[in-house]
C-alpha cells in the first residue's frame, strides 16, 4: 500500500508539472533586441495583445503606447497567431508569437505565414 501511495503522489506531481509547462503564458514586458524597444504583452479578452511601453532610441518615442498586436489567438501549446503591426513602418503582418521558455519569446512577422522574419526577445519583467 505504501508503494502505491508513492507512485500515485509521483504521478500527480508529474501531471501538475506538465500542466504548469503547458500553461505558460507570454504576459509581461519583453525587450526587442534589434531596437531596444520594450513591449508589454497582456491578456485582452482571452486573446494576446502587445503594446510598446518603452524605447531605447528616442527617435522612436512616438511608438510608445502603440498596440502592435491585438487579439492574437492561441494556436498551440506555446504559440499565438494574429495581426502584427510594425510600429516603425505602419505595415501589418501575420504575427506568430512562440514562447520558448520563461525568459525567451520569439516574435515573427510573416507574409501569409510563409515568408517570415523574426527574432527572440528576452523578458524584462
Amino acid at each position: 500500500m505504501h508503494g502505491k501511495t508513492i507512485i500515485l503522489a509521483a504521478s500527480a506531481l508529474l501531471l501538475a508539472s506538465i500542466g504548469a509547462a503547458n500553461a505558460a503564458e507570454p504576459y509581461g514586458v519583453w525587450l526587442r533586441p534589434s531596437t531596444g524597444s520594450q513591449v508589454r504583452f497582456y491578456n485582452c479578452g482571452g486573446k494576446l495583445c502587445g503594446k510598446v511601453v518603452a524605447v531605447k532610441d528616442q527617435s522612436r518615442k512616438k511608438e510608445i503606447g502603440v498596440v502592435i498586436m491585438h487579439g492574437a489567438v492561441k494556436s498551440g501549446a506555446n504559440t499565438w497567431k494574429g495581426d502584427l503591426l510594425d510600429a516603425g513602418s505602419g505595415k501589418v503582418y501575420s504575427g506568430v508569437v512562440t514562447l520558448e521558455g520563461p525568459r525567451a519569446l520569439n516574435l515573427k512577422g510573416c507574409v501569409a505565414y510563409v515568408l517570415c522574419q523574426g527574432e527572440t526577445w528576452t523578458k524584462v519583467k
